[in-house]
């Protein structure tokens, strides 16, 4: 008796063992079963999952049954062939997305490590330039650019003077390397923004006052030397102090600050400004300068010297005019002085070099000005850091930034030269000391009483002091003792009465001004102003010497006083 099979919705069940898409033919015997077909859902290039199994966060597309159901009556071997391919596809792209990911994490470390290399080296410049900054300047070094400007300390009369000396103890086999061949004084004036540069000869004669290797007398550019107790940059600062109150002492200034540099500090200086400046040859003689002192370097043999120091074999040799230099051209041009036949130009020896160095001075502070060194914050912190073994100074860190703003607002018309043997009356001449050339006083040795009432004049704001022009007071009036009344009150007012006499017989007006010679106009305006007349040019009734300037004399009813 045969069952029934029970339909549902019109379809009644496949036997057991039936094929979908087959013929159902009932008297037909059964087919052997075949192979298992993998019946999972999948996409391209997601992994096959059976059938009924849970796709956690995944959908069932279309695209999922399609190819389901295009592989039902495919063979095995297709559907395998298919499936390597797409696990060909899906592979490359892992693979292409695994490459791009290692290359990206490559950059980034390189990026990483790169900053991190960024920030290491400028910690490391950093730290450099502290501890430069901290053996150059007093204070703490960040202090150069963190503060506000602060004033320098002034004398009484409100200008700052710098000592600056040289030295050559960082260059290798340099003979007494620790003598200051170059000394000078600058100074500064912040408010009327003015430098004055007076060069002091290295060959001075001079009482030390202490005991030194040459004893207690000898040339001044031996007492740096001579009061340096130990290595460090405490008694280096101290040996600094005490040249400067030194020297001070000798011109007649208080000298508030001392600077010490050496060769490595002036070449690193030139070359942070491009490695050249511009230097101008003024010499007497018309052929320029050469000193053969240096000649060495360029050659052992006279062929090499004439082929690396052209034209004629000589390191230092320059014709009048401007000539660009670099920093070892410029360093012993600095040093050059004509002491070494043959030579020419440097007939006033060390007072030539002397001027030279002023010159060199002031072409480094223009070279600076036109590059805009003082401006770049990153280059003077890279000299800093570079000079820091080599410079020794009394400066605080919180005024230098005072420093390199007053470098920046001086003009170059008044930046001038205080001249010791220049004019009609030299204020330095030479001699022989203990068999040595010496420089002294032309007043005489150890007297610098000249010297220094000279350092003041020149140094004044008052354009009268500074002329200091020699006047003769006469008297030609009936009244005694006139002429020494008015001359007191000219000299009170800072002029220069050398003469005060009695004006021969005759009638004179209330004040007569005679000028003698051209120049010191700014004298011969305020005497004008003051007197209430105009100045003669003839020759005065008066016999005078050839250093007077002016003559007045003063009539019988003056109609006027000084005093006003």
């Amino acid at each position: 008796m045969n069952r029934q099979r029970p339909s549902i919705d019109g379809f009644v069940p496949r036997r057991t063992g039936s094929q979908i898409g087959e013929l159902h033919n009932s008297g037909a015997p059964l087919r052997p079963r075949a192979e298992s077909v993998d019946r999972t859902l999948h996409s391209d290039d997601e992994p096959r999952d059976p059938i009924g199994t849970p796709r956690v966060n995944k959908t069932v597309g279309r695209s999922d049954i399609d190819d389901s159901l295009r592989e039902i009556d495919d063979e095995p071997s297709e559907r395998s062939t298919r499936k390597t391919r797409r696990a060909q596809k899906h592979a490359l792209r892992q693979a292409k997305k695994a490459k791009r990911s290692k290359v990206w994490r490559i950059i980034k470390w390189i990026l990483i490590l790169a900053l991190i290399a960024g920030i290491a080296a400028a910690a490391y410049t950093g730290y450099q330039v502290y501890i430069a900054g901290g053996k150059a300047f007093k204070g703490n070094p960040f202090d150069i650019f963190t503060q506000a400007n602060q004033p320098l300390k002034q004398d009484s009369n409100g200008r700052t003077n710098i000592l600056v000396l040289g030295t050559s103890e960082d260059d290798p086999g340099h003979q007494a390397g620790n003598l200051t061949d170059s000394m000078m004084i600058m100074s500064i004036d912040q408010t009327n923004k003015n430098v004055y540069l007076i060069s002091i000869p290295r060959d001075l004669y001079v009482q030390y006052g202490v005991g030194c290797d040459a004893g207690y007398s000898g040339k001044i550019n031996v007492y740096y030397s001579c009061v340096t107790n130990g290595t460090g940059v405490d008694a280096q600062r101290a040996a600094l102090t005490k040249t400067a109150g030194f020297i001070g002492k000798i011109f007649g200034l208080d000298i508030q600050y001392g600077v010490n540099v050496n060769y490595t500090v002036f070449r690193d200086v030139v070359n942070a400004l491009g490695g050249y400046i511009t230097v101008t040859i003024n010499s007497r003689d018309p052929a320029g300068q050469m000193d053969s002192n240096f000649d060495w370097k360029c050659g052992a043999t006279y062929s090499a010297k004439l082929k690396n120091c052209p034209p004629d074999g000589h390191y230092i040799q320059y014709t009048n005019g401007q000539h660009v230099i670099d920093s070892e051209h410029a360093l012993y041009l600095a040093q050059a002085r004509g002491d070494v036949a043959p030579t020419y130009g440097f007939e006033q020896s060390n007072f030539d070099r002397e001027k030279n160095q002023q010159m060199i001075l002031k072409s480094i502070r223009d070279k600076a000005m036109s590059v805009g060194f003082l401006t770049d914050i990153g280059k003077i912190n890279s000299v800093i850091g570079s000079i820091g073994d080599n410079l020794r100074t009394t400066f605080e860190a919180s005024e230098v930034k005072t420093l390199i703003s007053l470098a920046q607002s001086v003009k170059d018309t008044d930046i001038s030269s205080v001249s010791l043997i220049d004019g009609d009356t030299p204020i330095m001449t030479t001699g022989m000391i203990n068999g040595q050339s010496s420089v002294i006083p032309a007043a005489g040795t150890y007297d610098y009483s000249v010297l220094q009432a000279y350092i003041k004049r020149s140094l004044s704001s008052d354009p009268i002091v500074r002329e200091n022009a020699p006047i003769a007071v006469y008297n030609g009036s009936s009244v005694s003792g006139v002429a020494k009344t008015e001359a007191d009150k000219l000299k009170a007012a800072n002029y220069n009465v050398t003469v005060i006499s009695t004006a021969p017989s005759g009638t004179y007006a209330a004040y007569e001004l005679y000028q003698i010679g051209t120049g010191n106009d700014n004298t011969k305006t305020a005497l004008e102003k003051l007197l209430g007349v105009t100045a003669k040019t003839t020759t005065p009734p008066v016999t005078v010497s050839s250093s007077t300037k002016f003559v007045i004399i003063i009539g019988s009813q003056p109609a006027a006083s000084t005093s006003q």
